[in-house]
C-alpha cells in the first residue's frame, strides 16, 4: 500500500496481530526478503507510527471481540490464513466491518472469489464477503484463461514449486503431516494443495479437469508454476 503510492485512497486504521507492538515494528522495518522499509516506523504503546500515519494495534484472537464498529472500519482485510468461511466473514461484519476481503481461499458460500484482471468485473456493490483466492491461483488463472481462449483446454496438470512456509519447521519437528516434519531449509517436500479447487472456483467449467501438485523447496521467496 505504501510503496504503491495509494495512501491517499486507502487508510490503514488498525492491525490485529497477537505479536507484540515492538516485534511488529521491528519486522516491518527490517524484512529478510524485501529489505528495509522505505518509511520511518516507530511504536508507542499500542500504536504503530508509519511516517505521519498512526495505526492502532489490536491483540485479539476472537473475531467477535474486534472493535471494528468503534473504529469505523469500512473493509477488513483478513490475512490470517485461518479464517475464511461465510461464518467468519459474518463475524467481522457483526463486529462492525462493512465489508470483508479474505486474502486467501474462502468457502464456497462467499459472495465472490475474485482474481483481479480475470473476473473482477463480477464484483457487485452489494457483495460484503469476498475472497481474493490464493497466491498460486492468482498466478495460474490468467494463464489458463489465455490458453483456453487461444487453444481451448480439455484437461491439465499444474505443478507449483513453492518457497517454504511458516508451517514448516526450521529443524525436524512434529507436524500432523509427516512430510512436513522435515527441516524446511534442507528438504524438498511434496504437499497437498487445493489449487485445482481454486481453479474450479473461478472457472466452474473446469470442474474435475485439473490436477494440482505442490512441492515446497528451501527458498525464502518466489514460486514457479508450470
Amino acid at each position: 500500500l505504501y510503496e504503491s503510492g495509494r495512501r491517499a485512497e486507502i487508510s490503514v486504521v488498525a492491525i490485529n496481530e497477537l505479536a507484540s507492538a515492538e516485534g511488529m515494528a521491528h519486522l516491518l522495518k527490517y524484512d529478510s526478503s524485501h529489505g528495509r522499509f522505505a518509511w520511518d516506523v516507530r511504536q508507542e504503546c499500542d500504536s504503530l507510527y508509519v511516517g505521519d500515519d498512526i495505526i492502532r494495534l489490536i491483540h485479539q484472537s476472537e473475531i467477535e471481540q474486534l472493535p471494528w464498529s468503534e473504529l469505523g472500519i469500512d473493509v477488513v482485510l483478513d490475512c490470517s490464513g485461518v479464517y475464511g468461511s461465510r461464518e467468519d466473514g459474518e463475524a467481522h461484519v457483526a463486529s462492525g466491518a462493512k465489508k470483508v476481503l479474505f486474502a486467501h481461499p474462502g468457502g464456497h458460500d462467499l459472495d465472490a472469489t475474485v482474481v483481479y484482471g480475470v473476473n473482477h468485473q463480477d464484483l457487485r456493490a452489494e457483495h460484503r464477503i469476498v475472497s481474493n483466492a490464493s497466491c498460486t491461483t492468482n498466478c495460474i488463472i490468467p494463464i489458463i484463461q489465455l490458453l483456453d481462449i487461444a487453444y481451448g483446454i480439455e484437461s491439465g496438470t499444474v505443478t507449483t514449486i513453492h518457497s517454504s512456509m511458516n508451517d514448516q519447521p526450521v529443524i525436524d519437528a512434529y507436524h500432523q503431516d509427516l512430510r512436513r516434519t522435515r527441516a524446511a531449509s534442507q528438504s524438498i517436500i511434496p504437499v497437498d494443495t487445493k489449487l485445482a479447487a481454486g481453479i474450479t472456483r473461478i472457472f466452474p467449467k473446469f470442474c474435475d479437469r485439473f490436477e494440482a501438485i505442490s512441492v515446497r523447496v528451501p527458498t525464502i521467496n518466489v514460486t514457479a508454476i508450470d
